[in-house]
């Protein structure tokens, strides 16, 4: 009966290192640091030798992997007060790049090739050294990278549009379900979701994912890859109708002899024109 034995120890070893894990948090499986790397490895080794060692005692096993949780939870707990005991455990970024000039001595420090240091840029997206105003090699072996500011992308900010902040888009139908608690966090009801899968032409049945953005915009994957879902024009229409008053208006201040309607038509044509500034980054999304 060794094979049940196994089991059973095996059972036991998972369900307490599935525990350890969570207790010490998402970290543990993410970019280690050295330490938790080490604590990693060892809890790995220590969950096989609980649960193939049917010669030992199943305790002694878990005696080590209780130490070997409590060191690690410890230390993070210190490590969150101690910033001289966090750099002394975890280590500190190397910089790799600065002022757009490749450091060659802290490539060496770090054992890392020009080769090396090329295709973790890539893994960023950046092809051309010339690019990068800095980069720096954290403690967890990621490499992060600030790239020059005529090659930073450009956003809203840039150009001096305010926009509105970004909500969580909402899954609201998945494998043909409509999922009712994410619709009404977005705001809409099924009478809502019915309608505007009326307008492109689409049953909630064919719908294998839908989501709706912060903007209130449906989006559909259906079943049937070789369908095509119809664009949703109304944004564009609500701009193009826009822009068609805009234009009505100018007309009119042309039109005029006198001088009072010309000015209120002139100042509404300002008016509207910033307006439609404002909308036009919602409406062309």
């Amino acid at each position: 009966m060794d094979w049940l034995h196994i089991a059973l120890r095996s059972l036991g070893a998972i369900a307490v290192l599935f525990l350890i894990t969570r207790l010490l948090g998402k970290k543990q499986i993410s970019q280690l640091t050295f330490f938790e790397y080490i604590t990693g490895i060892t809890l790995g080794e220590l969950a096989g030798f609980i649960s193939t060692d049917i010669e030992s005692h199943y305790t002694l096993g878990l005696t080590a992997l209780l130490v070997w949780f409590i060191v690690p939870f410890t230390i993070e707990l210190v490590t969150l007060k101690s910033v001289t005991l966090r750099k002394w455990l975890e280590g500190n970024g190397t910089v790799m790049i600065k002022d757009g000039k490749v450091m060659g001595k802290n490539l060496k420090k770090e054992r890392y090739s020009a080769d090396e240091l090329l295709e973790q840029l890539r893994k960023k997206s950046v092809f051309n050294v010339a690019d990068v105003e800095f980069a720096v090699l954290e403690s967890s072996g990621e490499l992060n990278v600030l790239l020059k500011k005529e090659n930073q992308p450009l956003t809203p900010k840039h150009l001096g549009i305010k926009v509105g902040p970004e909500k969580e888009p909402q899954t609201v139908i998945i494998d043909g379900n409509i999922m009712d608690e994410p619709l009404a966090t977005a705001g809409f009801s099924r009478a809502w979701l019915n309608a505007e899968l009326e307008k492109i032409g689409v049953t909630k049945d064919n719908v294998f994912l839908g989501q709706v953005d912060s903007y209130g915009a449906l989006f559909v994957d259906l079943y049937d890859d070789m369908l095509q879902v119809p664009a949703n024009n109304e944004k564009l229409l609500l701009l193009a109708n826009l822009k068609k008053c805009e234009a009505d208006l100018t007309l009119y201040a042309l039109a005029t002899q006198s001088k009072d309607a010309k000015a209120t038509y002139e100042q509404c044509v300002k008016q509207l024109r910033e307006q439609i500034t404002v909308l036009v980054p919602l409406l062309k999304r």
